[in-house]
């Protein structure tokens, strides 16, 4: 069975910038984060793998937005028992709960610290966060009856 523990969380990049943009004001901004993730392994010991999360927010020609906003936080890992691709697995959506809710914790901060109406992301399953992470394999449960007392 894997076994992991968050041993140090830092911010990596909190930047905010404003864009200079003419609107009017019954004008509505889609303001859709995208959200990366890398994980890489210590080299000089396996055990201890580096997980970073970042959420952006940039201004396109096509999609204006008022601001550019970039969270990265980086989180240390002790993990023991990693040994197949299903721990890995179990591992990133793991580290990834864990993380996201400091990297909502952050955008609504810089949001609020650069006086304008806080930004709230939605509380959501760090499973759901990553397409490749989502998938019917991760919650269904099958029980051979002839097994079950």
């Amino acid at each position: 069975m894997i076994d992991y523990s968050m041993k140090a969380l830092s911010a990596e990049e909190l930047s905010f910038e404003v864009n200079r943009i003419q609107a009017t004001p019954e004008t509505r901004f889609a303001i859709k984060p995208v959200f990366s993730r890398r994980i890489r392994q210590a080299n000089e010991n396996p055990e201890i793998n580096f997980v970073t999360l970042e959420c952006s927010i940039k201004s396109t020609e096509e999609e204006p937005k008022p601001f550019n906003i970039t969270v990265r936080m980086a989180g240390v890992f002790e993990v023991k028992n990693m040994k197949t691709d299903e721990d890995k697995r179990f591992f990133a959506l793991n580290a990834t709960e864990t993380m996201f809710p400091f990297v909502r914790a952050a955008v609504a901060n810089l949001t609020a610290a650069a006086l304008i109406n806080p930004l709230i992301l939605p509380v959501v399953s760090g499973a759901t966060l990553f397409p490749e992470d989502r998938g019917g394999s991760q919650y269904t449960l099958n029980i051979d009856p002839k097994i079950v007392n």
